[in-house]
């Protein structure tokens, strides 16, 4: 009876316990002259236990862990083909300096204008008159000026011979100056009523094409009011809209490819002249501006064209944004060394991020293993398991 209790308590320390207690049972439960051999025959087995705990504990520490990793590939190099239009570079909105009735306008959309030709001209009834009050005014101012330059040279000879005080010919003297600086000053209202009537009409300050105009015949316009829009033909541009994901390595005079629309094999060469500073919130898209070298004729303002960069968009490597990894103001990668089977981080550098993935500009060669998840759990060396 007690030898079944004995074996039963060695049947669930065996089950539930661990090896060193089991052997000092074994020992324990041993009569004293057995004991010294029990304890060398249950040293056996709990030895052999404490190993294979042991290596199992190794072994679980040791496993390697699963990750989910990739080989790099750059993506093919790609041309991308925009619509865009032939624009000027430079133009002015030309309107009058004073406010009156438009009477003439002697252009339109489209029509050639020289420098110095007269674009429109306001009813000019109002400024003649102030011409000729400005004229009036002067003649007055004149025979004033006359008039007292000869009283002061009479009150000099008649003080010289001492027909005359000094108070007199003071007085005529004064007289004289303030008669010199109204005339002066009606000359100078002269100048200026003749200057308003030349703002009656305007004029082109530069060869170039009418692209718009703001005021009709019988209009009346306030000061500052676009009346016709005047672009120079000589400086044309191409501008174009293009995805923010596709200009992070435009660089100043990027080259380009435009070619007309209308006339696709009809072709010249752009650099990249502007870029806008971020892109718009709706399209996502930002305004480039690209000046022509020597258009031909047919490159006219107003022209569709279809923009193309000039050489193909250099082969870029594309990841998930699973993979990046940034940390301490770096922007890394794990790389996976398939022969040690163990994980490395990798400085890299990132021109766009687009939806879930990233684009790689330096720091990957293609053909790298990268992991694409978990990467903020990972200690450099570790070992990994591919899956």
């Amino acid at each position: 009876m007690k030898r079944l209790l004995i074996l039963e308590r060695f049947r669930f320390l065996r089950k539930h316990g661990n090896a060193l207690t089991l052997c000092f049972y074994v020992i324990a439960s041993a009569k004293p002259r057995r004991r010294f051999a029990g304890f060398a025959l249950a040293a056996l087995p709990a030895a052999a236990l404490l190993a294979g705990c042991s290596q199992e504990t190794d072994k679980t520490a040791e496993a390697p862990r699963p990750v989910l990793s990739v080989v790099v590939q750059p993506r093919a190099a790609e041309s991308f083909g925009f619509a865009g239009t032939i624009e000027p570079r430079y133009s002015a909105g030309l309107s009058f300096r004073l406010l009156g009735r438009v009477v003439a306008r002697d252009v339109d959309v489209g029509d050639t204008v020289a420098k110095g030709a007269t674009l429109a001209a306001l009813d000019p009834t109002a400024l003649d008159l102030a011409v000729q009050a400005s004229k009036a005014e002067l003649s007055n101012a004149e025979a004033q000026a006359a008039n007292a330059n000869a009283s002061e040279e009479r009150m000099r000879q008649l003080l010289a011979s001492r027909n005359a005080s000094q108070a007199v010919y003071d007085a005529a003297h004064q007289a004289q100056q303030a008669a010199s600086a109204n005339v002066e000053r009606a000359r100078a209202a002269l100048a200026k009523s003749e200057e308003q009537l030349g703002y009656a009409r305007l004029f082109s300050d530069f060869d170039g094409v009418v692209t718009a105009v703001g005021a009709e015949v019988g209009q009346t316009v306030p000061p500052g009011q676009m009346v016709v829009t005047v672009a120079r033909a000589d400086t044309r541009e191409a501008v174009v809209d293009i995805p923010d994901w596709l200009t992070g390595d435009l660089t100043a005079d990027a080259p380009f490819e435009v070619a007309l629309q209308s006339l696709p094999s009809l072709k010249t060469q752009g650099k990249l002249r502007e870029l806008a500073p971020q892109s718009d919130d709706s399209t996502r898209s930002r305004r480039v501006r690209l000046s022509l070298l020597d258009p031909p004729d047919a490159f006219r303002l107003g022209s569709t064209v279809t923009v193309t960069r000039a050489s193909a968009i250099k082969p870029a490597i594309e990841l998930p944004l699973s993979a990046l990894l940034e940390k301490d103001g770096k922007t890394q990668v794990w790389i996976v060394d398939e022969k040690t089977a163990s994980v490395a981080p990798q400085d890299i550098r990132v021109t766009a991020r687009t939806g879930g993935t990233f684009t790689v500009a330096d720091g990957l060669a293609a053909g790298t293993r990268v992991v694409t998840a978990g990467v903020h759990s990972l200690t450099p060396g570790q070992k990994i398991k591919l899956q």
